[in-house]
């Protein structure tokens, strides 16, 4: 009965406010919480001055808002369809805009970690919610062109946040990376109580009245908060030989593993793990895990590097990598356009064809690259991008029934936010572990009675010697100056490592599309059943 319910509201009911005009609305606060998840990246140092605090305990302000964040993102479907999805939303932007102002007055370190705490977990609630109203206001045929609006907000604001936090934080205090969503959040709320309506399905769901699942809940809050601290955390504190970093990983293999035997057996679960039995959902989710992995990860890469080995300051290595940002601007429209006159798979293949390519680019970085060059890494890496997330974002609803829209939507949010964490734990931690061992390999060569070694060191040691530094000293600090070229030289050598990973994992998942279900041409008719 239910069902025929959901499927007769998904023919007739239509929202009364224009369609992009509640696009544009819902897209205001993700744009908002997207941004402010990498837009105080750059002002650590200044928190920490500022409180008191050491850089890496300033840096929990980043962990703690990331951990919430994780946390919510895959019940914000069951709570939206409890408490309602438009009560819900509007609550998360509330949450989120007192949380930024607190979070701009916190006197000490330890209150801006709760209050980081309070607008992670508000935000947490934002992309999901909004994905689903878009699926939700928008007919199946005319998604692409709005996910392509939903895709620029959650896309490019974490490319242009540590810029606008830089910007910010050298021209103001750090206290205004927080104040600036204070309005917007305000704009939000005013507009979505104005223009955005729950469907009449909600209605249904909420009259259920379901028993709530109180032990998977805490599971997955406790197993998921593991795992985003285990992979903020790990390369700093060298993983598993920390025992902290060991009981993060163990709780949270133990508690997922848990979670699922409970979710596949309880009669009202938290998380409908059955609907990744469905090829599309199944597919679509692994395949927005690996879009985390290498937004994230090529986002740290390129700034990383051009910060360094080449020199460049914070401010300019944010500029080469937000240029990728105009790419996106220009081609998410064109995507969308795209996106309903082709078979979807062979976009997404084509973005990781793109992707890969833009990749294999970079497997020539030395130590001679312009910013020109850098700009143009980042640039056609990001040209895939589009063709990636549009298609993905319209696949993963085929086939699924209104009601569990919500619950898709926060799943898809996770699995992207998971490929974040995972795409940059890896890349930290490969360049670390690749450096050591290239550093030793380049250290063996460096030593008494290596002739190549001994020539080097000589030259630089006369050159000392004309500055009329004694030959002693001369000698050992040619050798410090050949120790620090074999450092930076290992260091590139482990750039170039990780990078050609990348392109092998890219290249991989060029097939990997073709697994899901081609959609009907007139997939109207599939998405309610």
């Amino acid at each position: 009965m239910a069902a025929a319910a959901t499927l007769s509201f998904h023919d007739t009911w239509r929202p009364r406010a224009n369609p992009w005009v509640i696009a544009i609305t819902v897209t205001l606060a993700t744009f908002m919480e997207a941004l402010d998840s990498s837009i105080a990246n750059v002002a650590m140092g200044h928190i920490g001055g500022s409180l008191s605090a050491s850089r890496d305990e300033a840096t929990w302000v980043l962990t703690s808002y990331l951990v919430a964040n994780a946390v919510v993102l895959p019940i914000s479907g069951w709570i939206a369809n409890r408490i309602g999805r438009k009560r819900f939303y509007m609550g998360c932007v509330t949450m989120f805009t007192l949380a930024s102002l607190l979070c701009g007055l916190a006197p000490t370190l330890g209150i801006l970690v709760f209050f980081r705490v309070v607008q992670g977990a508000a935000g947490g609630g934002l992309q999901p919610s909004e994905q689903s109203i878009l699926a939700d206001t928008f007919p199946p045929q005319k998604r692409s062109m709005a996910f392509a609006v939903y895709g620029m907000a959650v896309v490019l604001a974490p490319v242009l946040g540590p810029t606008v936090g830089g910007w910010i934080v050298d021209n103001y205090s750090w206290r205004w990376i927080f104040f600036i969503n204070i309005p917007v959040g305000l704009l939000s709320l005013y507009l979505t109580n104005r223009v955005v309506e729950d469907p009449p399905y909600l209605a249904v769901i909420r009259k259920r009245r379901e028993g709530v699942d109180y032990w998977g809940l805490g599971l997955l809050v406790v197993a998921i908060g593991a795992l985003q601290v285990m992979l903020d955390k790990g390369q700093e504190d060298d993983w598993f030989s920390s025992r902290f970093i060991t009981t993060c990983a163990v709780v949270a293999a133990v508690g997922l593993v848990i979670f699922v035997i409970r979710q596949l057996h309880v009669e009202h679960p938290i998380l409908d793990l059955r609907l990744l039995a469905q090829r599309n959902v199944g597919t679509t989710m692994f395949v927005m895990f690996m879009v985390g992995v290498s937004l994230y990860s090529s986002t740290v890469l390129i700034p990383q590097f051009l910060q360094e080995i080449m020199g460049y300051s914070a401010e300019q290595a944010g500029m080469a990598v937000s240029s990728g940002g105009i790419a996106l601007m220009l081609l998410f429209p064109v995507a969308g356009v795209l996106a309903p006159k082709f078979d979807p798979r062979w976009l997404v293949a084509m973005g990781f064809c793109i992707t890969t390519f833009g990749l294999w680019r970079m497997t020539g970085i030395n130590l001679n690259v312009s910013f020109g060059m850098a700009v143009s890494w980042r640039v056609v890496i990001a040209l895939g991008l589009p063709f990636l997330f549009i298609p993905i974002n319209t696949l993963c609803y085929v086939g699924i029934p209104q009601e569990k829209y919500n619950e898709v939507s926060g799943f898809s949010a996770l699995m992207r936010n998971l490929g974040g964490s995972v795409g940059i734990s890896f890349v930290t931690t490969l360049l670390a572990r690749q450096a050591q061992k290239h550093l030793a390999m380049l250290g063996a060569h460096t030593a008494a009675g290596n002739p190549p070694f001994d020539a080097i060191r000589s030259g630089l040691a006369g050159a000392w010697r004309h500055r009329g530094v004694a030959l002693p000293d001369a000698m050992q600090r040619a050798g410090a100056q050949i120790y620090g070229m074999a450092q930076i030289q290992a260091r590139l050598l482990a750039y170039v490592d990780v990078i050609w990973m990348m392109v092998a994992v890219t290249a991989l998942l060029i097939p990997l599309p073709f697994l899901m279900r081609r959609p009907k041409k007139n997939t109207a008719a599939s998405v309610g059943h």
